[in-house]
């Protein structure tokens, strides 16, 4: 099933071989990728375009509806039987502008009303934007691993564990 969803400024959709330019911006940006992993060089972004987000269906284009072009990743695939891992990495010149919001509130309304998931988990290092963002998105925090992974930089951080059920989803965005 191919996955398109529209909102008032963007379009979530399957990614496709045309998007590798725009999704090396994204992962190729050290600042972007500070709280993931090593920015990708070009060869790594089109082999995880290909065999990642192509070929597992594992990840979600957020592509600006003006324009056509994809500001965001996110990723989106089974974590279990009805629940859902989602994630996301927007390039650096869209932050700010409510753009994964919009984009990723959409996708947990599909989630949970079209494809009838019991939860969606998220995860992240980043205590304060993404933890923000999860919050502003109705997801509750489920625990906090301390000292559980290592950063870019070889440091030990907490990871911080949120969810969202699909009852209390249905609550917030009614």
């Amino acid at each position: 099933m191919d996955m398109r969803i529209e909102t008032a400024r963007m379009v979530v959709r399957d990614f496709t071989p045309n998007d590798l330019n725009d999704l090396q911006e994204i992962l190729g940006d050290s600042e972007t990728m500070q709280n993931c992993e090593p920015a990708y060089s070009l060869e790594k972004t089109g082999r995880f375009l290909h065999e990642f987000c192509i070929g597992k269906r594992g990840a979600l284009a957020a592509e600006l509806k003006e324009t056509h072009k994809v500001i965001g990743y996110i990723l989106f695939k089974p974590w279990g039987d009805d629940v859902y891992e989602i994630g996301w990495i927007f390039n650096k010149k869209y932050w700010r502008q409510g753009y994964a919001y919009e984009s990723c509130s959409a996708v947990l309304q599909y989630g949970f009303s079209a494809m009838k998931l019991h939860k969606v988990v998220a995860e992240t290092v980043d205590g304060e934007k993404s933890v923000g963002l999860m919050e502003k998105l109705g997801m509750k925090r489920e625990g906090v691993q301390r000292s559980q992974t290592q950063n870019n930089e070889g440091n030990w951080v907490d990871l911080y564990l949120y969810g969202s059920l699909q009852d209390e989803f249905q609550l917030t965005k009614s």
